[in-house]
């Protein structure tokens, strides 16, 4: 502060030496922090068109003087709103200033950077101190409920199980409809390599004008992660930041107790089980995360180690994970050199688990005895490795002995690097190169001994046990040249960019499966040359495959013009090829076009700050989700002779191209002192959906191929306001909240209108839930609806349309006499997110609220288990309040199609700051966060959160389609989910 002090001093006499010409005065005064009337030291004060300027001293006073013919001081100060003070006719003032939004902040876009006051896009900025709080496992989570229109679900929590993430609805049907994330420039990256401890801020790209740069990886939209970097000082810091979490099950499916089943008429053997309290458990982690940062002279660094244990609740689920991250950056030739360099990697070693677990534990008789010694009947219970099982059962096996004897164990390891060396030829054109590389390699194993009833074959009198092994390798090349050129021009300023990219990744994968080994002695997955598979031919399971690498070669440019600081025009273009694509249609254009103008510089609004219009319109495309979808496949063909062929399996498309999505958004921004608020609207259109269809056999040699077909209309509202409620140095209190809304209407498709998302055995294979039909939204959930219980016990649906015959089989589903309707919707009408920061003295609290609203899910257990049929009497029964009384015959309808509505705090942090004045430690905070510690909803099921993709239906052992994500089939919750958890952190931050 002396420096400054003497800086200013310095200043006012050069200008007190220089301004005895004729007109020219003096004005001093004093300038204060609007809200707590402290003064503001090192404030600057200019004399508006001039060069005449000084800072306010330590007691916030300054003296300047004034030429002929100017009347107006501009005074500005880091983190405070800009004020122009007219000084006509005196020589003395006191200003207030406001601290407001900072307009100038910095928000990283597409190759390049603006201030958020110049963004004429549909662009949301989080920093790390507005993330979520708490026992977070997938850096997605940090966003969850944070930016308007960004939906992040996991529904249940799964510790590896990864979000799924959309950005203003479906983007896709045939393609990725996740978006693109893009980590310190590297686009593409892995949110698995970061962790969150290391994240700056996110900044998500919502809007075409906004993704239009990035081409056919941006029509879902853009995350771009920007990691810490190094700091300044040549002193290094050190921070330590430590939590302690456990974790409960909770909302857990409602179903019967032993005693509860027996007077319900089930079969009772004899024991009393909590079999969801047998297979879950509190869920112990701990996080420790190091870094070390500093600078020397023009260099800097940050250097940190990441630790993760975390437990599932379900028994034998959670990972072990260790990530380490360099950012180095330094500058040389007087500057005008430039080197970022960043690396990141990680090995996570996670056991899967077995979430059927889960399933079972709901409908598994519960009067049946964990262990075999404990059976009300002869049993030999070291055939199961010690459990009891009721065998003879169709989809029935003792949820414990699925937990305990079998093992599903992966292994991750995710390398990254990248460098980006820029160079200022002269001051307006920089040029820049970036390379980067990341490899992912993932090994998963699942074993079943021969005692193991469930998929283990221990029933078997000839074959008992199984090995599974699957291994994944990805690697990803990028290599990218682009220039920025800068112009001002009077009172405008031109940022011109352009460049080129090409981006390679290759793809391969094996699995093989073998069983039938000779005891449980050993783990035979590790001695597979034991399996007596090998002896025999046709029961070893085995395949591979290696992707045609895939290629993107791109040419892009960008102008953004400035003028009068308030009007903002944007225009960019990229040209692009793939590998992916037909020889007919290998390249694209994705232009877009975006333009604002802050009419608070025109209206004379002087008490606001932004008032900013704008409008954008881009294009962007989607990419086949794999490599050589356009040509031809084959497969081996093994004759009985010992001859080898190939057959055809899917016919070439030459012509298959670019799936594509126009948007159009409008938006105002808006901020006055303490209050701001962003309101979008948008029309996205999507057409030519990449989808494997039927076709002519006799035309293209084979009955399927890939092709485009089919659109897509979008449209959306979404909203943000943010305010300083008090704001002073005692006290500080924040609140946001976003909210959003969309509809989805699949305008054409390949058929006028189908079923699917097929409920499942047992007794109801063959029923479909979900109508897709033309003209109509996405997530239409479809079927009869339940009025009433007959005398037999079976339900008695509505005749919907009137005529006075019933029609509701599964078979009449889209004809127009059957008399269903439609029951809900799979996606929500409306979704919010509430922020509330509050600090006072060293304290802090931060709540966050979140909730969604309209959207409907099919409860399958409920559907399959909560009539009381006779059949079924050696399974439990789940026992909710929409159950209805006397029904013995389970039959889907609108019974089991539950409102989930719901409202939840999210989180809720409340953390102390502490000083130490020695010790070798800066500062400390110490916190504590609850997560999903309260949910209000009507939903029955285990958690009321949006089901975006459906998996398909499991049984009788079964899996589930594990590759399959149906995102035309929202709204079911399937029995083969992860139950939801709650839990509990202790946090600590040291700085040193």
């Amino acid at each position: 502060m002396k420096k400054l002090f003497q800086h200013g001093l310095a200043v006012g006499l050069v200008l007190l030496f220089a301004g005895f010409s004729y007109g020219q005065k003096t004005v001093t005064g004093t300038i204060y922090d609007g809200e707590t009337n402290e003064s503001l030291i090192g404030a600057n004060v200019l004399v508006k068109g001039t060069d005449a300027g000084t800072i306010t001293d330590i007691d916030g006073t300054f003296s300047v003087d004034v030429p002929a013919g100017a009347n107006t001081l501009v005074i500005s100060y880091t983190g405070y709103q800009d004020q122009e003070v007219d000084v006509t006719g005196t020589s003395s003032v006191t200003v207030m200033l406001d601290k407001g939004q900072l307009l100038d902040e910095i928000v990283v876009v597409g190759y390049g950077s603006q201030s958020e006051k110049e963004i004429t896009s549909a662009v949301v900025k989080v920093d790390a101190e507005d993330f979520n709080q708490g026992n977070i496992t997938d850096p997605a989570q940090l966003l969850q409920g944070k930016v308007a229109g960004l939906q992040v679900y996991n529904r249940g929590g799964d510790p590896n199980g990864n979000s799924t993430i959309r950005l203003r609805g479906l983007s896709t049907v045939g393609s990725n409809a996740e978006p693109l994330v893009v980590i310190d420039g590297i686009i593409g990256a892995s949110l698995d390599n970061v962790d969150p401890n290391d994240i700056e801020s996110i900044n998500v790209l919502k809007d075409g004008s906004a993704a239009a740069i990035y081409g056919s990886r941006g029509s879902s939209g853009v995350i771009i992660v920007t990691t810490k970097s190094g700091g300044k000082d040549e002193e290094i810091q050190l921070t330590y930041n430590g939590q302690l979490s456990t974790s409960s099950p909770v909302n857990s499916v409602q179903n019967m107790t032993a005693a509860e089943f027996v007077a319900a008429g089930g079969t009772d053997l004899g024991s009393s089980t909590d079999w969801l309290d047998e297979v879950t458990r509190a869920g112990l982690s701990h996080i420790h995360s190091l870094s070390a940062s500093g600078g020397i002279g023009n260099s800097s660094f940050r250097v940190s180690t990441n630790f993760r244990n975390v437990d599932g609740i379900l028994t034998n689920s959670g990972f072990d994970q260790f990530n380490t991250r360099v950012n180095l950056s330094t500058k040389a030739f007087n500057d005008k050199l430039s080197i970022d360099f960043n690396s990141s990697f990680t090995n996570r070693d996670q056991q899967n688990g077995f979430v059927e677990a889960l399933r079972y534990a709901v409908l598994y008789n519960p009067t049946a005895p964990v262990f075999g010694d404990q059976s009300p009947f002869p049993f030999n219970s070291e055939q199961f490795g010690g459990y009891f099982e009721t065998l003879g059962l169709f989809d029935s096996f003792n949820p414990v002995a699925i937990a305990n004897l079998n093992r599903n164990d992966g292994q991750r390891r995710e390398f990254n690097y990248g460098a980006t060396l820029g160079y200022r030829l002269m001051d307006a054109l920089t040029v820049n190169f970036r390379f980067a590389r990341q490899e992912t390699d993932y090994a998963n194993q699942i074993y079943y001994p021969t005692t193991s009833n469930f998929n283990g074959g221990a029933t078997s009198p000839t074959r008992k046990g199984l090995a599974e092994f699957y291994q994944q390798d990805l690697t990803f090349n990028l290599y990218e040249y682009y220039a920025t050129y800068l112009a001002d021009v009077g009172n405008s300023s031109l940022t011109l960019t352009g460049g080129y990219s090409y981006q390679e990744d290759t793809f391969r994968d094996n699995f093989f499966s073998l069983g039938d080994f000779p005891n449980n002695e050993y783990d035979f997955s590790g001695i597979v040359e034991a399996s007596q598979d090998l002896q025999e031919a046709g029961f070893i399971g085995a395949n591979s495959n290696v992707s045609p690498d895939s290629k993107i070669i791109a040419f892009f440019g960008r102008a953004n013009l400035v003028v009068d600081n308030a009007i903002f025009l944007s225009a960019a273009l990229r040209r692009e090829g793939s590998t992916r694509l037909g020889t007919n249609n290998k390249w694209g254009l994705f232009p877009s076009l975006s333009a604002g103008v802050d009419l608070a510089n025109y209206l004379g609004m002087s008490n606001v700050d932004l008032f900013k219009v704008r409008l954008g319109y881009g294009v962007t495309g989607s990419l086949p989700p794999l490599p050589g979808l356009s040509q031809p496949q084959r497969q081996i063909v093994n004759a009985p002779d010992g001859a080898v062929s190939t057959e055809l399996t899917r016919a070439a498309n030459d012509s298959l191209k670019w799936e594509s999505k126009a948007e159009i958004n409008f938006g105002i921004d808006y901020a006055a002192g303490r209050f701001s608020a962003s309101l979008d609207l948008y029309n996205r259109d999507i057409s030519d959906f990449i989808l494997n269809r039927a076709v002519d056999a006799a035309i293209f040699g084979f009955n399927r191929r890939w092709e485009n077909a089919g659109k897509l209309n979008t449209k959306g509202i979404e909203l943000a306001l943010n305010y300083d409620v008090v704001n002073n140095s005692n006290f500080t209190y924040n609140t946001g909240v976003v909210l959003s809304t969309y509809k989805t209407i699949l305008e054409e498709y390949v058929v006028p209108a189908e079923t699917r998302g097929n409920l499942g055995a047992p007794g109801q294979n063959g029923t479909n839930m979900i109508l897709v039909e033309e003209g109509e939204e996405i997530g239409r959930i479809w079927g009869p609806v339940f009025e009433s219980v007959d005398a037999e016990g079976s339900p008695v649906f509505r005749d919907v349309n009137g005529d006075g015959m019933l029609v509701t089989a599964q078979d009449k589903a889209l004809d127009p006499e059957v008399d269903f309707e439609v029951l809900g919707n799979g996606t929500p009408d409306l979704e919010f997110g509430w922020t509330n920061q509050l600090s006072f003295g060293k304290w802090s609290v931060n709540a966050f609220i979140r909730g969604a609203f309209g959207h409907s899910l099919v409860n399958t257990f409920r559907a399959f288990y909560e009539p009381r049929v006779s059949t079924q009497s050696s399974y439990n029964y789940i026992d909710t309040p929409k159950g209805e009384e006397g029904l013995t015959t389970a039959r889907f309808s609108s019974l089991y199609v539950e409102k989930a509505d719901f409202v939840k705090i999210d989180n809720l942090t409340i953390s102390r700051g502490i000083d130490f004045g020695a010790g070798g430690i800066d500062g400390a905070v110490v916190s504590l966060t609850l997560q999903n510690p309260l949910v209000i909803t009507g939903y029955t099921g285990t958690d009321p959160e949006p089901s975006l993709v459906d998996s398909g239906a499991a049984d009788n052992g079964g899996r589930g389609f594990v590759n399959t994500q149906d995102v035309l089939s929202p709204g079911i919750e399937r029995r083969n989910s992860y139950f939801a958890s709650r839990s509990v952190t202790l946090g600590l931050n040291l700085k040193f």
